[in-house]
């Protein structure tokens, strides 16, 4: 059968599918390079068939990849909706790479005619979305999610990435990544080589301070993760402006983290309202590594209580002889009406100072 009369017998199927609520599901071989898929599985199997599943995505569908390779910018713009989210997954031998940048960059980072930004997967405007079990590898970033909330990710694998692994920004609130392996960031920039980063810099928030000219990306969790060796900044870094997120469960193996950009510790928190919990931390050279988590707190404007009201229980830290504190807290006076707390339960081994500098809360 010719490909014009597969396509035409599946469309038939389809329609008669519809007649009876089936489902159908729509293979590699069933559109061709560059076309319009539909169905509520859509099954890819090359690149071309990736950037067309993703232009044409509707809530409640799935994009399922094959095992392989995937070159090239890949940009979802659509958005699922809260009873019907749209997924994209895989295992981890489906592998996406994007071996730009090109073209010429946009004063903000915006999907743009003639710009590849070179990150591995990018969800811009794209709430709602589900992402699993695949591999993104050998890209400037890996994963980005702009302005799209409610985001899951999980099961992926990033590794091998110029800059960050996962980088939820631009009010991207809600959000999850769970159950992922993240290593060998920061190839190319170590001092922007963050495992997750949550949130943007204040200096960043002309361009993704889109929620009353802050950065929004509050509650998103952060979930039973392998976090390291080397990811050469921090495991996580929580950032100025966002709010009331948990760090649970996660392992992180901080060899390899370079020190760069004041890089040096497995979770830098500047948001507040967080809560860190359950997490195992270890260290080993080579790396520069002064504590396991600290706190800093960055004056913004407007002003939040940034690196406060933050706590910390049941964290284990092995700091290899090397790290000063299992928990650093920067400030207590700026944080006198929020104060961080550091719970008894947490552990510390091989410290150079011990667990914490601040009181211990029984």
């Amino acid at each position: 059968m010719t490909r014009k009369r597969l396509i035409a017998a599946l469309a038939a199927m389809a329609s008669a599918a519809g007649l009876f609520g089936a489902a159908v599901i729509v293979g590699p071989a069933a559109f061709a390079e560059g076309s319009v898929p539909d169905g509520d599985v859509v099954d890819v199997g090359t690149a071309a068939q990736l950037r067309a599943a993703l232009a044409a995505a509707s809530p409640g569908q799935t994009i399922r990849l094959g095992a392989g390779t995937y070159r090239g910018s890949f940009v979802a713009t659509k958005p699922g909706t809260a009873t019907a989210p749209i997924t994209v997954t895989g295992p981890s031998t489906a592998v996406l790479i994007n071996d730009g940048p090109s073209g010429e960059a946009p004063s903000c980072p915006a999907p743009t005619a003639g710009w590849d930004s070179g990150y591995g997967l990018w969800l811009y405007g794209a709430p709602y979305w589900h992402l699993q079990g695949f591999t993104v590898q050998e890209s400037k970033k890996g994963i980005i999610a702009d302005d799209s909330h409610h985001t899951v990710i999980e099961g992926v694998r990033v590794h091998r990435i110029d800059e960050e692994a996962v980088h939820f920004r631009r009010s991207s609130a809600d959000s999850v990544l769970r159950d992922s392996t993240i290593s060998h960031t920061g190839l190319v920039q170590a001092g922007y080589g963050e495992g997750v980063y949550l949130g943007s810099a204040n200096s960043n928030w002309k361009c993704h301070g889109n929620s009353g000219g802050v950065d929004r990306s509050d509650r998103i969790q952060v979930l039973g993760n392998h976090i390291g060796p080397y990811v050469a900044a921090e495991g996580i870094d929580v950032k100025e402006g966002t709010e009331g997120g948990v760090i649970r469960g996660n392992t992180f193996d901080g060899q390899g983290v370079s020190g760069q950009n004041s890089a040096d510790s497995w979770v830098d928190v500047k948001g507040f309202g967080y809560v860190i919990e359950g997490n195992t931390g270890t260290f080993a050279s080579p790396g520069t590594f002064a504590n396991g988590y600290e706190t800093h707190n960055p004056g913004t404007t407007p002003s939040f209580p940034n690196g406060c009201g933050n706590a910390w229980r049941d964290n284990k830290s092995d700091l290899g002889g090397v790290g000063q504190y299992a928990i650093k807290i920067t400030s207590t006076s700026k944080c006198s009406e929020r104060p961080n707390v550091v719970y008894a339960s947490n552990t510390v081994s091989r410290a150079v100072n011990g667990l914490t500098n601040v009181s211990v809360t029984p």
